[in-house]
């Protein structure tokens, strides 16, 4: 299934959280936090503005990047989580 997602809206696939503390304690799966880091997988064409004129994605699809706790809403695709949410919902791009 391929998605594309629509205005300022982008296609999300979190990235697998730390499994052992720096202690060397083993997070069982129930107990974990989701994360909220993330690749871009996909990028609308952007938001027009009240006067019609077309605002660009400042992200794009292969960006990491970090998001709100509870940003988007989630999808399965093809068995794979993934959020749909709005860029306003993404706190920063992470570089290097």
């Amino acid at each position: 299934m391929k998605l594309k997602p629509l205005n300022d809206r982008v296609l999300v696939k979190r990235l697998e959280g730390e499994e052992v503390t720096s202690g060397g304690i083993i997070i069982p799966d129930t107990a974990k936090e989701k994360p909220m880091k993330g690749e871009i997988v996909a990028a609308g064409p952007g938001k027009t503005d009240d006067s019609g004129k077309a605002i660009k994605m400042t992200v794009k699809a292969g960006d990491l990047v970090l998001f709100n706790k509870y940003a988007g809403t989630e999808i399965k695709i093809e068995g794979t989580e993934h959020l749909v949410m709005r860029e306003d919902d993404i706190l920063a791009i992470i570089e290097g």
